[in-house]
């Protein structure tokens, strides 16, 4: 088919459009945090910066882009305001899970461009029948991240079989319910949506098994890989760069902070030491996560790479968490007041780390299994 041309035009490599959308998140951040979403601004910055269709397929009009690419520009958006730079990469990675349905829900997605933003709540959830063409749904989905400016939602649940399936759902067919009131990441949205009957055809499912192995029906790199090799990098990315604008404010305020004893926080040891720690902590967590973005782009990346990422992430947000709080600490009362970028970070951070994909203890056993496996066949 013949795809038309599309205005907007993105590489996220490149500085200035991240900047455009780092630069309008800095500005909105308070009332992003105030507001629990993003406001419209923000929104079409973002869609101009281009994430909704960095993984989309070419043929469609996406940039089929790498994951090295999306890690620097969600970090970079992050270090002004994490619960813009987690919708971002929230939207980016739903457009590759999108590449995964038949032909028919590919075109009907992107048919008119590669620009929609999609949220999604894919943990299984609702209850879904069987019906002639398709599935019928009901219930609710929780923490929808951006709902409330997609266009479309995807949701994951239990098919009779069962079958753990992904269903994409128009912006018309759910009612959107206000539930974000979490304390960290406040401005990201994440809503419940709730459906009452609504049938999905079959071209706008498919099986989660298909999303883990990467068997895309696109070619390109980017939509082939196992999801595990990049699920965690959309929800650390962010908190790489919260961490990183925490680091930068903290040292611009203890720069110039006199202490209780009338001396230079500057000539304080323990200063020193708390800003060179959080940054050593930062960038061995950037280091972990590049390695791993390059695997995901490399095409090539083995059971050693599947075992290893899911860890890589979460011992990345265990040292961002761990830096977080060093500077925290160290900013004494002043980074506890309100409207502290520190505090925010602190929060944003903390409560990125919670997420599921992010537990250290729930991905430890899947590497050691590698490692133990390996070792033994070689003795």
């Amino acid at each position: 088919m013949t795809v038309a041309a599309h205005p907007v035009t993105a590489d996220l490599g490149a500085v200035p459009r991240t900047a455009e959308l780092r630069a309008v998140a800095s500005r909105c951040a308070d009332r992003v945090e105030r507001e629990r979403r993003l406001p419209a601004e923000v929104v079409e910055a973002l869609r101009t910066a281009g994430f909704a269709r960095h993984l989309v397929p070419a043929r469609w009009g996406g940039e089929e882009g790498t994951f090295s690419a999306l890690l620097g520009a969600v970090a970079e958006v992050g270090e002004s305001c994490a619960s813009t730079a987690w919708n971002a990469a929230v939207h980016a990675i739903l457009g590759r899970m999108v590449s995964h349905l038949p032909e028919k829900g590919r075109q009907e997605i992107w048919g008119e461009g590669p620009d929609g933003l999609f949220a999604g709540s894919i943990a299984p959830a609702g209850e879904v029948r069987a019906v002639d063409g398709g599935h019928r749904l009901s219930g609710q989905w929780p923490f929808a991240s951006g709902v409330d400016h997609a266009s479309w939602t995807l949701l994951g649940a239990m098919a009779p079989g069962p079958e753990y399936r992904f269903f994409m759902v128009p912006r018309t067919h759910y009612r959107v319910l206000d539930t974000w009131t979490n304390v960290g990441l406040s401005g990201t949205g994440s809503n419940a949506v709730a459906l009452d009957d609504v049938f999905v055809p079959g071209y706008l499912s498919f099986a989660q098994a298909e999303l883990m192995a990467g068997t895309a029906a696109e070619k390109a790199t980017c939509l082939r890989v196992p999801f595990k090799l990049v699920n965690g990098l959309t929800f650390v990315a962010p908190v790489l760069g919260a961490a990183r604008g925490a680091l930068r404010s903290s040292a611009a305020r203890l720069a110039v902070k006199t202490e209780i004893t009338g001396g230079a926080a500057r000539a304080n040891p323990a200063v020193h030491t708390a800003l060179a720690r959080a940054g050593a902590e930062i960038d061995a967590a950037q280091l972990l996560l590049e390695r791993a973005a390059a695997a995901a782009d490399s095409g090539t990346a083995g059971a050693l790479e599947r075992a290893r990422a899911p860890r890589d992430f979460a011992f990345a947000a265990e040292l961002l968490g761990a830096a977080v709080d060093r500077l925290f600490r160290i900013g004494g009362a002043r980074s506890q007041t309100t409207a502290d970028p520190v505090q925010r970070a602190w929060r944003d951070v903390n409560c990125a780390a919670g997420h599921a994909v992010l537990q250290f203890g729930s991905v430890a056993g899947v590497f050691t299994t590698h490692l133990m496996d390996g070792v033994h066949k070689d003795v």
